[in-house]
Order: C-alpha cells, then sequence, then structure tokens
C-alpha cells in the first residue's frame, strides 16, 4: 500500500510539472506572420529638374495684299531644359494624386521661305530694272510652362505610373525679313534694301501626356515624362516691308511634343 502510494503521488507531481511547462508553450495559431516590407509612400512635396527635346509644328497662312494667301508648316525643333516643383498625396496604399508646375527654356527655331516676287516694268520702248523680292518667315519658342494634374498608381514599389494634363503657356516669337534688289537681268544689282519687323505672343493653352517614375534611393526618384502642348491660334500683322510686301498678315496655329527625362527629391513622409 505504502509501494502504490508513493508511485500514485509522483504520477500527479509529474502530470503537474508538465501541465505547467505546457502552459508556457505559445499556441501555434497564436504565431504571427513576418510584416509585410515597407511601401514606398510619395506623399509630400517635391523639386527637379529636367532635360529634353521637343518636336514643335507651327501651321501658318501668310497673306499679303494683291498675293495669293501662301500656307506652310515649319518644324519648330530643339533641346529644353527646366525644372519642376509638385506635391504628392498617396490613397488607397497605391494611388497617387498630385499636382505639378514647371517651367522650361528651350532652343526651338525655325524659318521659312517666303513667295519670290518678281516686278517687272511694262513701259514700252524704255529698258527699266526689274525689282525682285524675296524674304523669310522665322518662329521660335523660347520659354513655356505647365500647371498639370497627376494621377498615378504603383503596380510596384517604388514604380509610379502617371497620366497628366492641365495648362500650357509659352511665348512664340515670330519674325520677318524681306530684301528687294533692282537691277537688270545679267548685271550688278543697282540697289538693294532690306526690311524686318518682330512679333511676340504670349499664349495659353492645355497640356497632356503620361510618364513614369522610380524611386531609386531614399528620397530621390528619376522620371521618364511625354507631353504634348498645344498653344492655340495668334495672328500677327508685320508692315514696313515694301514695295512687294507694304503689309504681311500671319496666322499661325503652334503645338509641341516633348520627351523628357527628369529627377526629383521628395521631402514627404517616411520612405
Amino acid at each position: 500500500m505504502k509501494k502504490l502510494l508513493t508511485a500514485t503521488t509522483a504520477l500527479v507531481a509529474f502530470a503537474a510539472v508538465a501541465s505547467a511547462q505546457a502552459a508556457d508553450l505559445t499556441p501555434p495559431q497564436v504565431f504571427k506572420a513576418p510584416p509585410p516590407a515597407p511601401w514606398y509612400d510619395w506623399t509630400g512635396f517635391y523639386i527637379g529638374a529636367n532635360g529634353g527635346y521637343s518636336w514643335g509644328q507651327s501651321s501658318t497662312t501668310i497673306t499679303a495684299p494683291g498675293l495669293a494667301a501662301f500656307s506652310g508648316s515649319q518644324n519648330v525643333d530643339g533641346w529644353l531644359g527646366g525644372g519642376q516643383i509638385g506635391y504628392n498625396w498617396q490613397f488607397n496604399h497605391n494611388w497617387v494624386l498630385g499636382l505639378e508646375a514647371d517651367i522650361q527654356g528651350t532652343g526651338q527655331q525655325a524659318s521659312t521661305g517666303l513667295p519670290t516676287v518678281i516686278t517687272v516694268p511694262t513701259i514700252a520702248i524704255l529698258a527699266l530694272p526689274t525689282t525682285t523680292t524675296t524674304g523669310s518667315f522665322s518662329q521660335s519658342l523660347p520659354w513655356f510652362g505647365t500647371v498639370r494634374g497627376r494621377l498615378g498608381v504603383e503596380p510596384a514599389d517604388r514604380l509610379l505610373l502617371y497620366v497628366t494634363g492641365g495648362l500650357a503657356y509659352g511665348e512664340v516669337q515670330s519674325s520677318t525679313s524681306v530684301t528687294t534688289t533692282t537691277g537688270f537681268a545679267g548685271a550688278p544689282p543697282l540697289a538693294t534694301t532690306t526690311a524686318a519687323a518682330n512679333a511676340s505672343n504670349i499664349q495659353v493653352g492645355w497640356t497632356a501626356g503620361a510618364g513614369l517614375e522610380w524611386a531609386f534611393t531614399g528620397r530621390w526618384s528619376a522620371k521618364l515624362e511625354y507631353l504634348y502642348v498645344d498653344l492655340g491660334t495668334f495672328t500677327n500683322t508685320f508692315a514696313g516691308l515694301p514695295p512687294a510686301y507694304p503689309t504681311l498678315t500671319a496666322s499661325s496655329h503652334f503645338t509641341d511634343n516633348i520627351f523628357r527625362v527628369g529627377i526629383n527629391y521628395n521631402f514627404g513622409g517616411p520612405h
């Protein structure tokens, strides 16, 4: 009987110790998966610089008294560079809404020739000199800017795809130069005169485009962007270009196709 009591006591003590040890174990169902890797946050202000190339086009109709209207298209191409500033707000985990403004300087310019006008006097018997008038019409876009909204999605960490659109504005400079030569055929000219006139237009239009941006390290990101810009139609009248062009009127519609790369520094929330 004594041996049975001793064995029973030992068994109870062993069961109590085993139960206490089991209570200290964490049940399998309470183990938690490791937290997901942090997602890049685009929220906040940013500032940056950009550069690229632009393929502009100016469709122009030129009229002058006594001459048929002359229509043509100029490729106003050139390099560009500038800066941008903006703000992003990230919502629903991977959607980004933003506002951006930029200003650009460009080397875009082009020139086209005006129709040549030859005036031959018709007085009988007298041999009178012939007047020949040649000229050119030029345009350039020294600067432009945009103010745009941006809507993007972050399909993968640190990669932003977006569409953008809004207001565009810029200065289009137009100029014309006319040279008149008087003389006899086959002989040195008796006289040559040159006249020029200039005009400048600040145009307001619209822009739309798309791009991608990649946060490559810390708060720095790089972007690739395309914009289409339409600065609308404008008309200039140039005077003081006699004799073939006493006045010359040019009506132009200016558009632009812009490809550029840029870099931004993001001041926003945790990254």
